[in-house]
């Protein structure tokens, strides 16, 4: 009961949570639009506590007919990249790896989950999360795992725990996971102001 009670606290407690509705123009949704010549794919993003191992952030990454990231309630703001109602467009190699640099802290890791899929799954991923936002603070597992809940029934189910979310989609076959840890101060949105987008 005691390890429930922290992994709630801990879903709350990250500034990861914080909810915002915003709606970037048809223009630069366009313009942003970036697939990565990879397979189709899945990433599930899980960030972890260090000295808890409780899960604190959720989110997921697509790869179809463009890459996207799908960060609810999330807190990873740049003008360069769109963002409407919680996806997040134009996911490049190099946004991708600030996304989660900018999550991976002293205090907190990344678990990084990628599951290859078929095209038709991934879009209808992209769908679902487009049909997701905005979605309230403190409910970015829950949203992210009603996602893949519908796309892998009886293997992933909905939950408001990060760490149960990634460790159910851990168990489906062919996921890898590997983990990224940094050592940076709390405060992550200095990874952001020191960041400078690639030219395109």
């Amino acid at each position: 009961m005691r390890g429930w009670m922290i992994a709630i606290a801990a879903v709350f407690a990250l500034a990861g949570c914080a909810a915002e509705s915003v709606w970037a123009p048809d223009e630069a949704v366009t313009r942003a639009a970036y697939r990565h010549d990879g397979p189709p794919s899945l990433t599930l993003f899980t960030m972890l506590n260090n000295h808890t191992d409780a899960g604190a952030h959720t989110a997921l990454m697509i790869n179809g007919s463009q890459r996207v990231i799908f960060d609810p309630a999330g807190s990873f703001k740049h003008e360069t990249i769109p963002e409407r109602n919680d996806v997040l467009y134009g996911i490049t190699p190099p946004v991708a790896d600030v996304y989660t640099r900018y999550h991976a802290r002293k205090t907190y890791r990344v678990r990084i989950q990628r599951l290859d899929v078929s095209p038709e799954t991934a879009e209808r991923a992209i769908a679902l999360a487009k049909a997701a936002g905005p979605v309230p603070s403190a409910q970015c597992s829950l949203a992210t795992s009603r996602i893949l809940a519908e796309l892998y029934p009886g293997q992933v189910k909905t939950s408001w725990l990060p760490r149960k979310t990634a460790d159910e989609f851990g168990a489906i076959p062919g996921v890898s996971t590997k983990e990224l840890y940094e050592y940076d101060d709390d405060d992550n949105s200095k990874v952001l102001r020191a960041w400078t987008p690639p030219k395109t």
